[in-house]
């Protein structure tokens, strides 16, 4: 074991007691299940009507996150659409600790990625914007603190712009225009943006926050929609922000093109999404190659207890707009990620790689198997064809990690560091998208048409 998960608490983590992998596998469990998130929903709206409140909305806006500039765009049409919304918005500063990993790569990830989905939603993001200023952002607080009222979502979309531009300039037109607080009196609003943010139980920015759930950005608007709808407060008939769906077309590569998807047999996103990836492959004639790496608690990153619980409880609801009832849920953290992993170049040496990986996550993830039991990976293993008797003279070999770690490395390398990400190559292995998240196949599908449009 490295000094590296001894030091940062990994290794407890990463190889939980017996005891410890139950408890974490029936609470998880627990949370995702249909009627527990529906309950959610349920007890929220008879509170308020209980306490007369309105349908409020709490905005949570990071001046300096790419995301939040696509975010502040959303305010206004959300408001015209949907009646009876009280918008509060709050000024916050960007996660930290063990909820922000890799702070180097964030922001820029969340500037490429933006510039990526921004035109899909029909909203305005550069494809190459610059990391704005720490003058700018302070400046943009400054602007935004004095506009916490009935103005801020139209302010916020021409703070945004000013930012994604970084154009100093302009943002000192905005003070002139709109007005603003002292940095002290700024500081003080993001700070408590920031504490509300804590008490609710999150960490990150461009956060809606309504009725005892969050959705992120603009990629979870659809599912917020979806519930104001059924509550009838929808002026129209339809979404204003829907997901765009995974559209395989009808046009074929056979074989000119290479889908890679970096993911892990311990991540809750790639289990849900696994079969659509490959599935998207098959459909399009684009080859699938498979990159495994070690989970992010096993390569020593630490998680706090309130993202992984978001985490989850977002997976579900995602896997449930998929049509796919998500858990229930053993942890498959450590030694069984581990040994999985030892069998998966003999697996590769029959053509079975895919099969074994898309059996684990499922056992994992779908059918609540203990997979740190004998019996419950020898279940993985024939059900992906694969023989275990075979299976009992390689396993626990220590062969798998140089691979592993050459797949982590690669991501790094073209800027992302989680999974599932895609990387999606030409016939000469030139880079021509790549994207991070289940919540980006569409976006790949997208770029696999339109790539066999114009060849």
């Amino acid at each position: 074991m490295s000094e590296q998960f001894k030091e940062q608490g990994g290794a407890a983590t990463m190889d939980p007691s017996r005891w410890r992998r139950w408890v974490t596998s029936k609470l998880v469990s627990r949370i995702i299940r249909p009627e527990q998130l529906e309950k959610i929903e349920t007890e929220a709206e008879l509170q308020r009507q209980k306490a007369g409140s309105p349908h409020t909305l709490e905005y949570f806006h990071q001046v300096d996150d790419a995301y939040s500039c696509l975010a502040a765009q959303t305010l206004a049409p959300l408001l015209a659409r949907y009646t009876d919304i009280k918008l509060v918005p709050h000024l916050v500063a960007g996660p930290g600790g063990a909820n922000l990993p890799e702070p180097d790569l964030l922001p820029s990830l969340a500037r490429y990625d933006s510039g990526l989905i921004a035109p899909h939603y029909g909203l305005d993001f550069p494809q190459r914007a610059d990391a704005p200023s720490d003058a700018l952002c302070a400046l943009a607080n400054r602007i935004l603190a004095h506009a916490q009222s009935d103005k801020f979502a139209e302010v916020a979309v021409a703070v945004s712009a000013a930012i994604a531009a970084s154009d100093q300039a302009q943002m000192e037109t905005l003070a002139q225009q709109y007005g603003s607080v002292s940095e002290e009196q700024a500081h003080a609003v993001v700070r408590a943006g920031t504490a509300r943010r804590k008490e609710l139980k999150h960490y990150s920015g461009a956060m809606f926050y309504y009725g005892g759930k969050w959705y992120w950005g603009v990629d979870r608007l659809y599912h917020l929609e979806r519930r104001w709808r059924a509550l009838g407060l929808a002026s129209g008939d339809d979404l204003v922000f829907p997901r765009p769906s995974i559209d395989a077309g009808s046009y074929q590569a056979n074989g000119s093109l290479t889908l890679e998807m970096y993911a892990s047999l311990r991540s809750p996103y790639t289990a849900m999404i696994f079969d659509k990836a490959v599935n998207l492959a098959e459909r399009t004639g684009v080859r699938f190659d498979l990159r495994p790496v070690l989970p992010m608690v096993m390569r020593g990153v630490s998680a706090t207890r309130e993202k992984g619980l978001y985490i989850f409880a977002d997976t579900a609801r995602e896997a449930r707009a998929l049509g796919m009832e998500f858990g229930p849920f053993y942890d498959p953290i450590g030694e069984p990620v581990r040994r999985c992993y030892s069998l998966y170049s003999w697996a590769q040496s029959q053509g079975r790689e895919v099969a074994l990986f898309r059996e684990f996550l499922r056992a994992a993830f779908f059918k609540g198997v203990n997979t740190n039991r004998d019996a419950g990976l020898r279940s993985v293993v024939e059900a992906a064809g694969l023989s275990w008797s075979e299976a009992q003279v390689i396993i626990d070999n220590k062969d798998w990690q140089s691979e592993m770690e050459k797949n982590r490395q690669s991501m790094y390398q073209f800027g992302s560091w989680g999974v599932p990400t895609f990387r999606l190559l030409d016939a000469k292995g030139n880079t021509l998208i790549w994207a991070w998240g289940q919540d980006r196949l569409w976006l790949i599908a997208k770029t696999i048409q339109r790539t066999l449009v114009q060849a």
